[in-house]
């Protein structure tokens, strides 16, 4: 069964409303991570991406960081964007809504000068993200309680 959708760029208030949402479903409900730890300050500075089902249905989000923020998941490296809170709504899961995230995090690191995508990943989703080029490296670690491994694509 395909899905219509589009993803973009949260720009408007009611776009990062829907992003929440989403991350709030899938994060909070679904994995039960504490919602104080889900929410924090590089929301503020994140650029987020949506995706949408035709009829404004929310169907996935994920976030960029960059510059300062993005700093202390990526080992200080400048030009490397740190992707993260990925999340597809459980309807939507396998229709590619997810991939069309990272892609569009990807656009938009680029579109900021950066050359890599680091992201932790949970151990579950490594290979998804090998699908799409990542590479995991270092030792699994723990995040919300849930196992995780770093990767990276160079763009």
């Amino acid at each position: 069964m395909s899905v219509p959708y589009t993803v973009r760029v949260a720009e408007d208030p009611a776009d990062r409303e829907a992003c929440f949402a989403v991350r709030k479903e899938v994060f909070v409900r679904e994995q039960g991570v504490a919602e104080d730890i889900e929410y924090d300050a590089y929301d503020a500075v994140a650029v987020h991406v949506l995706a949408v089902r035709e009829d404004g249905v929310p169907l996935g989000t994920g976030r960029l960081l960059h510059g300062e923020a993005a700093a202390a998941k990526t080992g200080g490296d400048a030009s490397v964007g740190s992707l993260g809170r990925l999340a597809v709504t459980r309807e939507a899961r396998g229709l590619g809504v997810g991939a069309a995230l990272v892609r569009a995090v990807e656009d938009a690191a680029r579109t900021r000068g950066l050359t890599a995508v680091d992201l932790h990943a949970q151990t579950h989703a490594l290979g998804f993200y090998e699908r799409l080029g990542y590479t995991a490296y270092g030792p699994e670690f723990p995040d919300a309680g849930i196992p995780h491994r770093a990767m990276r694509r160079a763009l």
